[in-house]
């Protein structure tokens, strides 16, 4: 259907193709009364986003290196994250996962890096971390796979 045929056909408007917002509610009074309509609007049910498709697409792994498990000792742990991710996602990513909510979060990028393969010029991709540290007393055990 082209745009001429929407026209013609009265589909171009705007009045016709908005959907509305809110979803009207009826109640009819009892049989001995009158008949009496009450009319009450209800919002529409919102989408709620799961929180475990946000989790899962925030942290992709914790990186396990010599000064990651030396910063274990500071009760600081390190995670490879999406590239898109925030510092508040990333917290709430934590929360979601390990239970226990992090009094900071460091975010570092590291670019990719030019590379040569014999004649073949490439690039390794963009990683991006975060240093998550937690308070006293708390921890995750990511060695123990938790």
């Amino acid at each position: 259907m082209s745009i001429f045929d929407k026209i013609k056909k009265g589909l171009g408007s705007k009045e016709q193709v908005a959907k509305p917002a809110l979803k009207a509610k009826v109640s009819v009074a009892s049989k001995k009364s009158p008949v009496k309509k009450t009319v009450k609007s209800v919002p529409a049910k919102a989408k709620v986003k799961s929180n475990a498709k946000q989790v899962a697409g925030i942290l992709i792994k914790p990186m396990i290196t010599e000064k990651a498990t030396e910063l274990s000792q500071f009760n600081q742990y390190v995670f490879e994250v999406a590239l898109t991710a925030n510092k508040v996602q990333i917290s709430q990513a934590i929360e979601g996962r390990y239970h226990v909510k992090p009094i900071r979060v460091n975010v570092l990028n590291h670019p990719g890096k030019t590379v040569r393969f014999g004649r073949n010029i490439g690039r390794t991709r963009k990683r991006r971390k975060a240093i998550i540290t937690l308070a006293k007393g708390q921890n995750i055990k990511i060695h123990e796979g938790a």
